[in-house]
């Protein structure tokens, strides 16, 4: 079978994060702290996907993400694929889920919450995954996972 020209680089090692829908693909890049990376990252925005249409892709040279990390990642797009590639081989494919609860995240939106007027994290339950529904842990305010304020 004959492989079409790569849009994107091959990496030696490192973590490809793909199937990431364009109009998130600025806020993962934020949420990740991408700009302050030292190593070379390579973006592809709207490429062509059988599966979503359209979406967008990171490559990240030399860079392992920690699970709290991925937790950052399943609040703004869940669902995403996460390869882990060590010398051009992918070596770990997982799809990154949203955990049962999230700590240091969330802001919760009620200004009268505890976490809003003391110095301590922020500690949400997932209620609902497939509609994307949270409560904060101290005031049990529910808020959707698309609205929240990322701490």
């Amino acid at each position: 079978m004959k492989r079409q020209e790569m849009l994107v680089a091959a990496l030696q090692n490192g973590t490809v994060i793909d199937h990431i829908p364009s109009a998130k693909l600025f806020k993962v890049i934020n949420v990740l702290h991408l700009e302050k990376m030292k190593t070379a990252v390579t973006v592809g925005f709207n490429l062509k996907s059988k599966k979503m249409g359209h979406k967008s892709i990171i490559k990240i040279a030399d860079k392992f993400f920690t699970d709290e990390e991925l937790n950052q990642l399943s609040v703004i797009t869940p669902n995403v694929t996460l390869a882990i590639i060590r010398d051009y081989e992918v070596v770990e494919k997982k799809e990154v889920k949203m955990p049962e609860e999230l700590y240091d995240i969330v802001k919760c939106a009620n200004p009268k919450c505890i976490t809003n007027n003391e110095p301590m994290r922020t500690h949400f339950h997932v209620l609902d995954k497939e509609t994307g529904i949270l409560q904060c842990h101290y005031c049990n305010k529910e808020v959707k996972v698309n609205e929240v304020k990322l701490v």
